[in-house]
């Protein structure tokens, strides 16, 4: 690849693992972090209804139980990843989960809306200094080739099929205990974490020097505004006032901050790591990929649960084999990575993830789980396990340890926006879509309707099945058009942009002497 070289230090060097390579546990308590922070994207979908009626949440608030973690996750992940470059990644991976672990109490114990929201956005707090500071972790602890590559395979499964894991989580938790349980089950597994990280895993080296203070104010706002640009158009629509002046002064900090890096001695984002072709088109692809994987499961929810009538748990099932077949996939491209590189498995990946939604844009009212959704589900989560691992050893591949974990936030941040951005999309879209149905569909209602159901109409403004199902349909349909044309953007990356020479594969096989994140 063609990175520009980096010096070998002392610090480098002394970042090999102890032993010959890390320990199996060091990986499952890295792993588990992962996913409890993954997974609290989509636990808390499925309790929506539940905390909307136990706090008295209005509708138009209750979508910031999900924003206010989002927001907060998305906006500091350049920061969380860059702090374990400097004041060493064990220790800040510790205090971030000890951190969500205190924020989840909290957001259990809330008693009104106020209260939840500020849980949920120390949750995301938390969550944005643990993740990249778990995936840095992995390229200090585990030796460069089969070693590693089977670690990021374990990760990528787990951050690509986390979403489904929380799913049935929170669909069990709901319906046998209460919506509370979806944070607090958070406590146990945290502190489990945080007791086991200093004895499975080394810390790693400091690095301490200048903190880019200026850069990590720019680029925390700049995010934190960008992602709520996204969650605001979603909500408001593109043409909102308040959208496009988040859009705009995001778009002015994150100018501000390239400007700032481009003058820092140690940036918080080093930006000769976009000079290398490689790593930049895996960024591309990962925002396009983030896209299609957010649209998935936003849709997927919507149908199963109000077209095919699933309730919670039965929804959570339903998306079981999603975590499963990432597994697999993840498998296959950790295995035959040294043998094939990466890009056989991006662009693979990439055109199956595309093929399955496709393939979820025939579904009409008349689908059923079995023989319309289960199949393209299956399909699309076999190109996601090959493109999570791939996307995420190329990431990380050839970067010095000092900047491993500013490499990592950038992976996070970009599949953080990329499906804020991408969500935002197809949900104008699918508003698109259902309108245009609902102008066909409320006239075929109105003249079979019943004065009752027409009183009814006209108080509450909502259609009876199969009316409804049919505006809904329609509007997850034209969603699923829109989310295949993304991940197949990412295919085109692939092939044009990657590039692996004879020597990327020799380190994937990995020879043994050089150290990891080397």
């Amino acid at each position: 690849m063609s990175t520009s070289p980096q010096p070998t230090s002392a610090s480098q060097t002394s970042a090999r693992p102890p032993g010959g390579g890390g320990h199996p546990m060091a990986l499952f308590v890295i792993a588990s972090c992962q996913l409890m922070v993954v997974l609290d994207i989509t636990i808390v979908n499925i309790a929506l209804p539940e905390i909307q009626r136990s706090l008295d949440f209005s509708t138009a608030n209750l979508s910031w139980v999900v924003n206010a973690y989002t927001l907060t996750f998305g906006g500091l992940l350049l920061l969380g990843g860059r702090a374990g470059d400097i004041l060493g990644r064990r220790r800040v991976f510790i205090f971030g989960v000890l951190l969500f672990v205190f924020a989840s109490l909290l957001g259990g114990l809330a008693q009104g809306p106020g209260q939840l929201l500020a849980a949920r956005a120390l949750q995301g707090v938390g969550g944005a200094i643990a993740s990249p500071t778990s995936l840095a972790l992995i390229s200090t602890t585990f030796r460069e080739g089969p070693e590693r590559n089977r670690a990021f395979g374990v990760f990528a499964a787990v951050s690509a099929g986390g979403g489904a894991i929380g799913l049935l989580a929170g669909g069990i938790l709901v319906e046998w205990l209460n919506w509370r349980w979806v944070l607090f089950v958070n406590v146990p597994i945290g502190l489990l974490i945080a007791l086991a990280a200093p004895r499975w895993i080394k810390e790693s080296e400091r690095h301490p020097g200048h903190f880019d203070f200026a850069g990590a104010a720019t680029s925390t706002a700049g995010m934190v505004l960008l992602v709520y640009g996204f969650i605001r158009a979603a909500q408001d629509g593109w043409s909102d006032a308040l959208t496009m002046a988040s859009f705009a002064a995001a778009v002015v900090l994150l100018a501000v901050f390239v400007l700032v890096e481009r003058r820092s001695r140690q940036p918080i984002t080093p930006l000769h790591m976009f000079a290398d072709r490689n790593r930049a088109g895996t960024y591309g692809i990962m925002l396009c990929l983030a896209a299609g994987m957010f649209g998935m499961f936003f849709f997927l929810t919507l149908f199963v649960q109000n077209v095919l009538d699933f309730s919670p748990i039965q929804a959570g099932l339903a998306f079981l084999p999603v975590s499963v077949v990432i597994a697999v996939g993840a498998g296959l491209a950790s295995r035959f990575l040294p043998t094939y590189g990466p890009k056989p498995f991006m662009v693979v990946g990439a055109i199956l993830a595309a093929a399955g939604l496709g393939w979820l844009t025939l579904t009409d009212v008349h689908s059923t789980y079995a023989g319309s959704v289960l199949g393209p589900m299956l399909v699309f989560s076999l190109g996601m396990g090959m493109e999570f691992v791939s996307l995420t050893l190329m990431a990380l591949s050839n970067v010095s340890v000092r900047e491993t974990g500013a490499a990592s936030g950038l992976l996070n941040t970009t599949q953080q926006v990329g499906g804020s951005l991408g969500l935002s999309i197809l949900v104008t879209v699918f508003g698109t879509a259902s309108g245009n149905e609902a102008d066909k569909q409320i006239p075929a209602f109105l003249s079979q309707a019943t004065p009752a159901e027409r009183l009814r109409f006209q108080r509450t403004g909502d259609l009876p099945s199969p009316w409804a199902d049919e505006i809904l349909t329609a509007g997850v349909s034209a969603g699923f058009v829109v989310a295949a044309a993304c991940t197949l953007l990412a295919a085109v990356i692939a092939v044009v942009v990657i590039q692996v020479r004879p020597s990327d594969l020799e380190r994937l096989k990995g020879d043994g002497v050089g150290p990891p994140g080397g």
